[in-house]
């Protein structure tokens, strides 16, 4: 039956190897959730019976709008995110009805009517979550949640079936559903306190206008639950701090296997990479396709949208708006754009035992960062017209349970992998990584040709290193300097002549890394302009600098560019 739904066909549509009118995660998450419908997710099943109850429900709902069912009136993404939430359970040995997912992130233009969808999925809860469950929304002011409010108000009074006595009672300040005892409360972050409340679900609306206070405080509500669920849907926001920075980057990671969170749906409408460079935005309908996905069969949205985009281009002041509200672009972060993409990068992941090193020339990268923060050594070498690399990170032990939570990395799953190691307690200690290094040419059987650091936090180490007969080379972290290592990097990998050993660590990094241009049309990885911690690619970039300078500028070893 929910093969025959829009919601599938909707998700094959979005896989289709021609069909640019959709980002790469989305294509991702709808990979994820074909996989499930088709049986092929031990985990996870979609229930059948949940499915038919929700188009039950939907064809009693009128679309206040259109005057048809909200069955007939939905917009294919939406059916996509209902369906997904609502029929998606999770297999467990007692046969409980369990949600698979527990959390939803929408990230979505305007004009996608997500306020009237959101509706629509609150008068689901109420109708089909047990008995005396107490639903959410939250918003940054009364005015934005008192639309959602009235979304839901304006379906039940047109919808006979719902709006007929014993069904729903709207109170000034609430909802509820007199058939299940559940009641669902809007609530304004800035007038209203989010603690205390038990959420049985919960959304969060403009979630890029909040930061992350109001979304932890009702997911800390759920603490107790087995079947919750969280959604949070949001435009994007010109701010750098917001909480759907951190939803985005949790889910971007999740969808490319960097974090193990498969419990997340995430439908993320926003502009591949390509389409954000030498500002295509101007003339790349892709970019509206991608970001707006009612644009693609809404010819009126399109239009509009065109018109508002034709202004943007001539008038700075509607630019910031245009890109960030029907774009999901960040206006200021333009320019800005990732290094290489981590299913490249992850295309040449290798196994390398200490056996392979033995009798190489190697060149060491050091990024000896704040003595509070990541630090990383990075080992490469030439061999067999390739080049291979092993990197490793450290971090304070006394931080590692506050990094995790900030940072939502698993670095003890790291350090059990042996590329991360805890040393020191609230800071560095440099003594352990110099220990470290110094220790290398014995444990690898390697001989270390040179050693490139950035002069900064690094002189007393550098100095320890030289005493003991190495030779170190400042790299002087600047554009003109950096450029050619990082292109390096990046046409090594694309060309499938790099290698690395198997280091989680040092692909979160990757996803992490984001890349500036100077004037001179120089591009180098900004460590400030980045997702996260990037240590590890600064390191390599270091140590390839050295190589490149040595051996890889021979007339053999030149990488054309792609």
């Amino acid at each position: 039956m929910v093969k025959d739904s829009r919601a599938y066909k909707y998700a094959l549509w979005c896989l289709d190897e021609n069909n640019r009118k959709v980002g790469k995660y989305v294509k991702k998450q709808a990979q994820d959730w074909i996989e499930i419908v088709e049986g092929k997710n031990p985990e996870a099943y979609i229930d059948e019976r949940a499915y038919e109850k929700v188009c039950k429900i939907l064809k009693l709902m009128v679309h206040p709008d259109l005057g048809c069912s909200m069955y007939d009136g939905l917009e294919d993404y939406a059916w996509f995110l209902i369906v997904a939430i609502f029929c998606t359970k999770l297999k467990n040995e007692q046969g409980l009805d369990i949600r698979y997912y527990t959390t939803a992130v929408l990230e979505i233009a305007r004009k996608n009517f997500k306020t009237f969808n959101s509706a629509v999925i609150f008068i689901l809860l109420m109708l089909t979550e047990p008995q005396f469950s107490r639903f959410f929304s939250v918003a940054p002011d009364l005015k934005l949640s008192s639309e959602l409010k009235n979304a839901i108000r304006k379906i039940i009074k047109v919808s006979p079936a719902l709006a007929e006595d014993g069904v729903f009672k709207l109170l000034r300040s609430e909802i509820r559903c007199l058939l299940t005892d559940s009641e669902y409360t809007p609530l304004a972050y800035s007038e209203d306190r989010m603690d205390g409340k038990l959420a049985n679900a919960f959304l969060a609306d403009e979630a890029g206008a909040m930061d992350s206070y109001p979304i932890e405080a009702m997911r800390s509500s759920q603490i107790t639950l087995f079947n919750k669920l969280g959604i949070i849907i949001s435009t994007q926001y010109p701010n750098d701090n917001n909480a759907m920075i951190d939803e985005i980057d949790i889910s971007k990671k999740t969808l490319d296997g960097l974090l193990e969170n498969k419990r997340r749906f995430s439908l993320l409408y926003e502009p591949d990479d390509d389409l954000l460079q030498n500002d295509r935005w101007q003339i790349d309908d892709l970019v509206i396709y991608q970001a707006n996905p009612v644009a693609v069969t809404n010819e009126n949205v399109f239009n509009a949208i065109k018109e508002m985009r034709t202004m943007a281009i001539l008038y700075e002041n509607k630019r910031e708006n245009f890109l960030c509200k029907h774009c999901n672009i960040k206006y200021k972060g333009l320019g800005v754009e990732g290094y290489i993409e981590v299913t490249k990068v992850r295309e040449c992941k290798t196994l390398l035992d200490k056996d392979f090193w033995k009798g190489k020339r190697v060149y060491l990268g050091l990024d000896l960062s704040m003595t509070d923060d990541n630090t990383a050594v990075a080992m490469v070498c030439e061999y067999d017209d390739k080049v291979y690399a092993k990197v490793w990170g450290f971090i304070p032990k006394e931080k590692k349970l506050l990094k995790i939570k900030k940072e939502r990395v698993d670095y003890n799953k790291l350090i059990q992998q042996g590329v991360c190691f805890e040393c020191g307690d609230e800071v560095i200690d440099y003594k352990y990584v110099e220990n470290f290094i110094l220790n290398l040419e014995k444990e690898y059987g390697v001989e270390i040709v040179q050693i490139g650091y950035d002069r900064y936090n690094a002189i007393s180490t550098v100095q320890k290193l030289e005493s003991a007969g190495y030779e170190c080379v400042e790299i002087r972290q600047h554009s003109s300097v950096l450029h050619a290592p990082t292109k390096l990097i990046k046409e090594l990998i694309l060309q499938k002549k790099f290698a690395y050993d198997e280091n989680l660590m040092l692909e979160i990094n990757f996803q992490n890394a984001r890349c500036t241009e100077d004037t001179n049309l120089n591009k180098y990885v900004n460590k400030k302009k980045s997702e996260g911690k990037v240590d590890m690619v600064v390191a390599l970039i270091n140590a390839m600098y050295l190589m490149q300078q040595d051996i890889l500028n021979m007339p053999d070893w030149t990488v054309q560019v792609l």
